[in-house]
């Protein structure tokens, strides 16, 4: 929870929820729908026309006919697929489509895009709804009955069909589908020297953080790469190096995006009013896959969102290497990133912290409902947060928070909230309140740890000096500094971070009793900050 200013920032953030809202948005009539990344908004997107879909039923039937005509009466294109939308009325629905292995993007797929961008709001649905969820679908797929939904569109795709890859040697089907893009008015989209041939998109995606690596790109790890041409659609995790291969065959140009939904357990989200996690769009590029690199000069949203992924993606791998290693943070994590705040914070609201707590309705007013639809667990504020490592290391703060959070639970972590609540609140003082005052310890721990382990993952990152963030403030990280010097680490100071150890005194014991052939190096350290 550093610099946490838990009931300024929620307000903020409900404000920005609000504030983004803002649909006014300027057509540039030049661009087109060949938009490149170097090129690209990252605003919300603006939709033209609707195009004729080349893969429809009815229209790669009529595709089959045209090149075949003798042998479309002996074949029968049956859908594959089902082009839908739903339109989730809370987290909780969006979440159950989610478990089902339903992908979305949050605009139509048959619509052409005048201006590219990161999310897209229905223009008849309220600012503060959740927007519709465009999704490709198997054609057995069971709708459940308790979420609204329409089903768009019945579509096939040759691919899915495995009665088509058995019958390759009659029908050419990637000749069908291109003579559909003729048939279609989309002959444009496959006429370019880069879709000759068919191609299976695959590449890397790389991220240069200026202080580490020489300065050289490395992978931006397990995020959801995200190509479509109309309504084919095909994702692939990056692995560990930032390398991606789309499983699907393209004949056109898709448009590439990366969704920061990461294979290790966290999401960061939201784009405008909830989504699965946040998008940034790339623009469209060769079907044989695309090589992207970021850096500070990058948009600025594309690149917190990815530095935070580098950050998260390091803690929880941290976390694994050991079987007895640092406890990791709670599964399906919720990152809010605030470009416009300095102040992050783990509340940990979506998996169950402090929403009956009767001090944040008192305080938070209408905002306490709102919360209650949209739901972080952790919120990183980059305004004073210039460089990757900045970035990096705020992260790390907020994720040991998560990993404390693990181990002892919502009812501890609601006394340590309240604190801070109450510090900034009700007495006027900084965030982390004063020593001595009621529950302080549950602070002086938390804040301990957290500082900790920013300077220690910064410091495996970065190499140089120790840093020493937090040893300013009352409380003194630098006794866990200390003892991780001699021998007691990371993984074995966060196994005496359990529910029961609520102040330095509990800390103390709870060390001492854990790790008693090391008592006279713990009692040094608490001797010498006076504790």
């Amino acid at each position: 929870m550093k610099k946490y200013l838990l009931y300024p920032l929620i307000a903020s953030l409900a404000s920005a929820v609000l504030a983004g809202c803002d649909k006014t948005i300027e057509i540039d009539p030049y661009k087109s729908d060949e938009t490149d990344a170097a090129h690209i908004s990252h605003e919300m997107i603006v939709l033209g026309e609707k195009l004729e879909d080349p893969y429809s039923v009815t229209n790669m039937t009529k595709a089959l006919q045209s090149l075949y005509p003798t042998k479309a009466t002996r074949i029968n294109i049956s859908p594959t697929d089902i082009y839908a939308r739903f339109l989730p009325a809370d987290d909780d629905q969006m979440a159950a489509l989610q478990e089902m292995g339903v992908e979305f993007l949050d605009h139509p797929m048959d619509y052409a895009i005048v201006k590219d961008g990161d999310y897209y709001h229905d223009p008849d649905l309220k600012d503060d709804e959740i927007t519709w969820q465009y999704c490709v679908v198997p054609e057995d797929f069971i709708f459940p009955r308790n979420i609204k939904y329409e089903i768009l569109d019945y579509c096939y795709i040759s691919e899915n069909d495995p009665a088509t890859r058995a019958a390759d040697n009659e029908i050419d089907w990637q000749a069908v589908e291109m003579e559909s893009f003729r048939l279609t008015g989309n002959e444009a989209m496959i006429s370019t020297p880069e879709t000759k041939s068919a191609g299976k998109p695959q590449g890397r995606i790389t991220i240069i953080d200026d202080k580490a690596n020489g300065g050289k790109p490395f992978g931006l790890p397990g995020v959801k790469v995200v190509c479509n041409v109309f309504v084919k659609f095909s994702s692939a995790y990056t692995d560990r190096d930032g390398y991606y291969k789309i499983s699907k065959t393209f004949y056109s140009r898709p448009r590439y995006r990366i969704m920061f939904k990461n294979k290790a357990g966290f999401a960061i989200g939201f784009n405008l009013i909830l989504v699965p996690a946040s998008m940034s769009t790339l623009g469209k590029g060769p079907n044989s896959g695309l090589d992207f690199t970021i850096d500070k000069n990058s948009n600025n949203k594309l690149f917190c969102r990815s530095v935070i992924t580098c950050a998260a993606y390091d803690y929880i791998t941290m976390c694994k290497e050991k079987e007895d290693g640092v406890t990791p943070p709670p599964g399906s994590l919720r990152i809010w990133l605030f470009r416009g705040l300095n102040s992050s914070s783990a509340c940990m609201l979506k998996h169950g912290a402090l929403i009956d707590n009767t001090i944040i309705g008192k305080y938070l007013g209408t905002f306490a409902d709102l919360l209650k639809v949209f739901l972080p667990d952790l919120t990183i504020g980059t305004k004073g947060a210039e460089s990757f490592a900045d970035i990096y290391a705020e992260t790390i703060h907020e994720m040991a928070h998560a990993s404390h959070f693990s181990k002892v639970g919502t009812k501890y972590w609601d006394k340590y909230a309240k604190f801070v609540i109450k510090s900034f609140v009700l007495h006027g003082r900084e965030a982390y309140g004063a020593e001595g005052d009621t529950d302080c310890g549950y602070c002086e721990v938390g804040e301990m740890w957290a500082y900790y382990m920013q300077n220690k993952l910064y410091n495996e990152r970065y190499g140089g000096e120790m840093p020493v963030a937090g040893s300013n403030f009352w409380f003194h990280p630098q006794i866990f500094t200390y003892l991780d010097e001699r021998g007691i680490g990371k993984e074995k100071i966060c196994k005496v971070l359990t529910s029961d150890v609520t102040d330095i005194k509990t800390l103390r014991a709870k060390l001492l009793s854990t790790y008693s052939d090391k008592s006279d190096i713990i009692n040094q350290v608490f001797e010498r900050y006076g504790k």
